[in-house]
């Protein structure tokens, strides 16, 4: 007599190599040297600041022209890029679950492990190493925004968008506007306040001084930062990652091109304009008052703001890339591609492999070289870090291999059988009932392709 049990919830393991387009991983490749150079003004810790209290303003006629492009071109432009593909990540991992046949809860459960995760492994990063993580950040905002809006339907998260946007503009422009009536706009900050990048002990020389330090920045950004970005509406960008991810726009760029070249134009242009008058503050060439210039003044706000528009506009950048290098009949450059997805595809290995090179041979508690170099020398250094991720994720690429983060966080998502369920779920991806199997019954081949090396997008 055979008696029918259910099968235990079908849970849909990692993406599979041929599964995966190149669009996501590429510009999550792209987005970490992006992430790199960007971070470079955290570790010139005996550099001179300008008002806003980050970029040098020392150096040569070259080092003012990289603190200008960083400024027009990076600050504050690579995160909301960064937060439209955790958004984007996310929704592709629940629509997979939901397809493989995992239950709504179970699917969301999934997700709410990877969140608390995130913030566990983003709190010991940045005590550890680096006080300017993002992890711990994002995985509190996808906890929150995964209970609340990720499995609402697409008229619902077009309302969600436009309350978050009303609430970006509102929060950010409207105590600007006081200012800007009574022509004191130049006024606007507080040219006094502490420099941001102090909270980063990069010059502190006791090392557990410096991650008293980093622990306590951390928590702020984590706890207090995330919330605060949840009230000002910043939340936004994520919400278009769920809302483009639901219309695969990545995937399947050649069926959303006309968006993806004005998102493009537009976001990129927005953000470069938005950014422009700090930028030329910064080199001295637009005299505006420091408090202008501070962390909370006019430029600093209105370059923020537009670097939104920017982040978007880099993501489309990089589909139209892929959209059209895939379609050519010769692919040149094939094992450059390959090798930058790949860090893509390893993206949280490779940011922690950043700090394990940048903290100990730049801060003063470590090698101290962060005294000694430039804004110039040190976009070089970041460079070379990021090619060094590059040449062993795409190493281990060529051996079929995740990266070590990965594989440790898609333990710690899917328990200590998830090896064991991703076989079953890729042999048999819909829930069903099943007889159990006889007691001899031989166990799944150890070369089983549903055991593959695609990781889950970070």
């Amino acid at each position: 007599m055979t008696v029918e049990t259910e099968a235990p919830p079908a849970r849909r393991g990692a993406v599979r190599p041929q599964e995966r387009a190149l669009a996501p991983d590429l510009a999550r490749g792209i987005m970490l040297l992006l992430i790199a150079a960007s971070n470079t003004a955290f570790h010139l810790w005996a550099a001179r600041r300008g008002p806003s209290g980050w970029q040098p303003v020392d150096g040569s006629w070259l080092d003012h022209a990289v603190q200008f492009t960083m400024i027009t071109v990076l600050d504050l432009r690579v995160y909301p890029l960064f937060a439209f593909l955790f958004g984007y990540g996310m929704t592709q991992l629940y629509l997979r679950q939901r397809a493989a046949g995992s239950s709504e809860k179970d699917a969301v459960g999934i997700l709410r492990r990877r969140s608390l995760w995130l913030i566990v492994i983003g709190l010991a990063h940045a005590t550890l190493l680096m006080a300017g993580d993002i992890l711990g950040f994002y995985g509190l905002m996808s906890l929150v925004l995964g209970w609340l809006v990720l499995r609402r339907s697409d008229r619902a998260l077009g309302w969600w968008i436009a309350v978050a946007t009303v609430q970006l503009v509102l929060l950010t422009v409207g105590p600007v506007l006081p200012a800007l009536f009574q022509g004191e706009l130049g006024s606007y900050g507080d040219a006094s306040a502490e420099p941001g990048n102090e909270a980063y002990a990069a010059g502190e020389e006791s090392w557990l001084a410096a991650a008293g330090t980093r622990l306590t920045t951390g928590l702020f950004v984590t706890f207090a930062a995330a919330p605060l970005s949840l009230l000002a509406g910043a939340y936004v960008i994520f919400l278009i990652g769920f809302w483009a991810a639901r219309r695969r726009v990545l995937e399947d760029s050649g069926r959303h091109l006309p968006l993806l070249r004005r998102t493009a134009v537009i976001g990129i242009t927005v953000g470069w304009l938005g950014g422009l008058p700090a930028a030329l503050a910064h080199i001295g060439v637009l005299r505006v008052p420091d408090a202008a210039q501070s962390e909370s003044g006019a430029l600093t706000l209105l370059r923020d703001v537009t670097g939104n528009a920017a982040g978007l506009g880099y993501v489309a950048a990089v589909a139209l890339f892929a959209h059209w290098w895939t379609g050519r009949p010769e692919r040149r450059g094939a094992r450059a591609v390959t090798a930058v997805a790949a860090v893509g595809k390893r993206s949280l290995s490779c940011y922690l492999a950043h700090s394990l090179v940048f903290a100990p041979v730049l801060a003063a508690w470590g090698l101290g070289l962060g005294e000694h170099l430039t804004s110039s020398t040190m976009v070089l250094f970041a460079t070379g870090v990021w090619l060094l991720t590059v040449a062993g994720a795409y190493a281990l690429e060529r051996a079929g291999r995740r990266g070590p983060a990965e594989a440790v966080l898609r333990r710690l998502m899917y328990g200590g059988d998830g090896r064991r369920r991703e076989a079953r779920t890729h042999s048999d991806p819909v829930r069903k009932r099943t007889a159990p199997p006889p007691p001899c019954s031989p166990s799944r081949p150890s070369n089983d392709p549903a055991r593959s090396p695609g990781p889950p997008p970070p």
